[in-house]
């Protein structure tokens, strides 16, 4: 669907028009109650949509959508990891990574001005946002010795490179310049960081060097708009900022008076407002799908706007976490795996716009409490049309390749004495493995009946074992079975390889990262993937020499892979080939994997997104910009047991497996 630009009709002006008739002297300040830009009130109703959350074709479409309920702000973070994939290489849009038509920032902060929105950016370089490993490059643990969000010098070397390819992009863009930026967020919820004997956990200060070692970056890079930050201030008070150099805000989901009373304490008579206010919430896989209540949202945002403060809706309009790039949290404070929970590609959030961008009754109720208190009013454009939406029909799948022939095939393979994370192969001009699997493999095994295999330490995150391609490893079927082998939460988990003799046996195990964490303490951070917490044992003995093979599921390695056999009735893991023929114009829709069991999905080589039926997100969204007119290929990585066929659905099904 092409949406032109927004051409206004009323006689109202539109928000660009008031805020700078007579040209612009300043920017946004927060140095009374109410902002003020240019010199003029200003609240500031935002709702949150990151442009590497939605196809580039479709940001025109969620931005009216936001303009149309009220909203006068967009506001996004910014993916370290996606932006510098290795060190010193950046993709802006023009990079050639596979995520490159998610990544030219420029376009999509030039489009949100078109549509009449200003911009709040959280460059981070701490993103959290449930995204891998919270925006930082699985490249950064390669560094011996980094210590993460400190001044460090490993780390902000890092830092410092990569904000002098990004800070040049937005200074363009700010609003004193003539561009939509209004305000930047440094660094994200740092307060959290705090720790003092808890738990267990090492304690840790927040390092203000770092948060003004951050700020003069900014500074460096010719940003003049109001700088922020934001953390949960009922909980971390002061502990993440420094007021007398930042405005401080607030994250919240409910009773708005008691953090707008915080802030009022820590900075009297400022600007208040909550950066993030969630009207509903994240999955984990295994969990239910998670909703907000539609009635306490609009209590809530009332509140907040009669408070008098300003507003950041975290989401407005969730998206989707393609390819492998799901965040995870953990639910205890150590730092092995062992409380490790993975969240679902759909960032859907139950927020007021779906992950396919459909309007809600969330949506409705917060154009009407805005319309109540907008002030000054100025040109709204109507509501957008829906983007169709389709199920096309089933198609068949045609051709398959085993995963022990597919292991058999790779180019890459590395010997390294015990097994390693992926982080540290010696691949990818000496950056390691970010996304995927590794596979360890040992051959020339002679196995006898009741060999029992021992993998010290927890597995990051899952693994499948094989014995001459058979997989051994029970089938995920509900949650509970994170407590059993093949997953995080046992330590020196163990499996009966065989009950039969085998001669000069191959032993694979491919482990899955199922998605760094992206919210912890601090010592919670070294989270490499793979197996590297121990050794791997047979009965009791330790087996050294394993060959590494990285399973990246790059969308050029996708595309030329070569050993396709005929399907016939196999539905073991492995690589399943199908083609769909589009005649007409390509619409959305969803793939609907509930006849599979777990894995991943390619669409011409472009990975959508993992599956699971233990739920709760059933559908992997599959938007028409993805989609070719023509043929169109997709294979899917599944790890269990497979269906005949690939079936389609208009709309995203939740349910949880128990």
């Amino acid at each position: 669907m092409h949406v032109q630009p927004f051409e206004a009709q009323a006689t109202l002006p539109t928000l660009y028009e008031y805020y700078t008739t007579g040209g612009i002297k300043t920017g946004l300040n927060s140095n009374q109650r109410f902002f003020t830009l240019n010199e003029r009130n200003i609240s500031l109703y935002s709702g949150a949509m990151h442009y590497f959350r939605t196809p580039k074709q479709l940001w025109r479409d969620r931005l009216r959508k936001m303009r149309a309920a009220g909203l006068n702000a967009v506001e996004t973070y910014v993916p370290w990891n996606l932006h510098e994939p290795s060190p010193g290489v950046f993709d802006f849009g023009q990079g050639g990574t596979d995520m490159q038509d998610f990544l030219d920032i420029e376009l999509f902060l030039k489009t949100a001005q078109e549509e009449d929105l200003f911009a709040i950016l959280r460059p981070g370089p701490y993103i959290c946002a449930e995204w891998e490993f919270g925006g930082f490059p699985s490249w950064l643990l390669r560094e011996k010795g980094i210590q993460f969000r400190t001044s460090d010098d490993k780390y902000m070397s890092a830092v410092k490179r990569f904000f002098s390819a990004l800070l040049p992009i937005l200074a363009a863009l700010q609003f004193i310049n003539g561009g939509p930026i209004i305000m930047f967020q440094v660094e994200n919820e740092y307060g959290s960081t705090k720790t003092s004997n808890y738990r267990r956990l090492p304690q840790f200060t927040p390092d203000k060097t770092y948060l003004r070692e951050l700020r003069q970056l900014y500074l460096d890079n010719n940003i003049t708009e109001l700088l922020s930050t934001a953390d949960g201030v009922t909980s971390f008070g002061t502990a993440g900022t420094i007021p007398r150099l930042f405005l401080v805000t607030a994250n919240f989901g409910d009773d708005p008076k008691s953090s707008f009373d915080t802030l009022q304490s820590i900075q009297p008579n400022r600007s208040k407002m909550a950066m993030e206010y969630y009207p509903g919430w994240f999955d984990h896989w295994g969990e239910e799908h998670h909703t907000g209540d539609e009635l306490e949202l609009i209590k809530n945002l009332e509140t907040i706007i009669t408070y008098p403060g300003s507003f950041n809706i975290y989401m407005f309009h969730g998206g989707t976490s393609f390819g492998f790039m799901n965040g995870a949290n953990v639910d205890n404070a150590l730092a092995d795996n062992s409380g490790y929970q993975p969240d679902t590609t759909s960032y859907d959030y139950d927020s007021p716009l779906t992950e396919a961008g459909d309007y809600t009754s969330k949506y409705n109720l917060i154009k009407i409490l805005l319309n109540k208190y907008i002030n000054p009013q100025t040109k709204l454009p109507a509501e957008p049309d829906l983007v169709p939406r389709v199920a096309y029909p089933n198609i068949s799948l045609v051709e398959h390749i085993p995963l022990k022939s597919l292991i058999d095939s790779q180019d890459i393979k590395q010997y390294y004495s015990q097994p390693i994370a992926m982080e540290l192969l010696d691949i990818n001009n000496g950056t390691g493995q970010s996304y995927g699997y590794t596979a360890y493999r040992k051959s020339n095994l002679n196995l006898t009946k009741g060999d029992i295999l021992t993998i010290e330490g927890h597995v990051c995150d899952s693994v499948l074992v094989f014995v001459n391609g058979q997989l051994i490893s029970p089938i995920l079927t509900s949650a509970l079975d994170f407590n059993n082998f093949g997953f995080w939460r046992l330590s020196n988990s163990q499996i009966t390889l065989t009950t039969e003799d085998v001669q000069d046996a191959t032993v694979d195990l491919v482990v899955e990262n199922w998605g760094r964490v992206n919210y912890g303490k601090l010592s919670q951070y070294y989270q490499y993937k793979g197996l590297w917490q121990g050794n791997v044992l047979i009965n009791n003995v330790n087996i050294s020499n394993w060959e590494h093979i990285p399973l990246e599921f790059k969308k050029s390695w996708t595309n030329s892979l070569h050993g396709w056999q005929k399907i016939g009735s196999t539905t073991g893991p492995g690589l399943y080939r199908g083609y769909i023929y589009i005649t007409d114009d390509p619409q959305d829709t969803y793939i609907d994997m509930r006849q599979w069991t777990k894995g991943i999905v390619t669409i011409n080589g472009f990975v959508l997104g993992r599956y699971a039926r233990i739920g709760p997100q059933q559908c992997l969204y599959l938007p028409a910009p993805l989609i070719n007119k023509g043929q169109n290929t997709i294979v899917i990585f599944e790890h269990y047991k497979a269906s005949s066929n690939i079936t389609f659905s208009q709309d995203q099904i939740w349910e949880t497996i128990k």
